[in-house]
């Protein structure tokens, strides 16, 4: 499973999202389930997946999906398979 896969599974499952619901662009205004709770969710979800634990400056900063895929290419965790 790729890194893009893993991610969006993640997403999907927090956000509570069908995968046709699911876009790379998508923006935390376009996703009604993405508050606080999911915020600390996708936290731990990426320290799970990914082994990286974002700062809490991240998590409360974090605008889109492809926000959180910069901050983690910004640690070396690759999406361009």
């Amino acid at each position: 499973m790729t890194n893009r896969e893993k991610l969006e599974d993640l997403l999907l499952d927090i956000f509570l999202l069908e995968p046709e619901e699911f876009r790379f662009d998508l923006s935390r205004d376009e996703v009604e389930t993405w508050d606080s709770l999911a915020v600390v969710s996708v936290a731990v979800g990426i320290k799970e997946t990914f082994g990286y634990h974002l700062t809490p400056e991240e998590a409360t900063s974090v605008l889109s999906v492809q926000h959180i895929m910069d901050i983690l290419e910004s640690r070396g965790i690759s999406f361009s398979e």
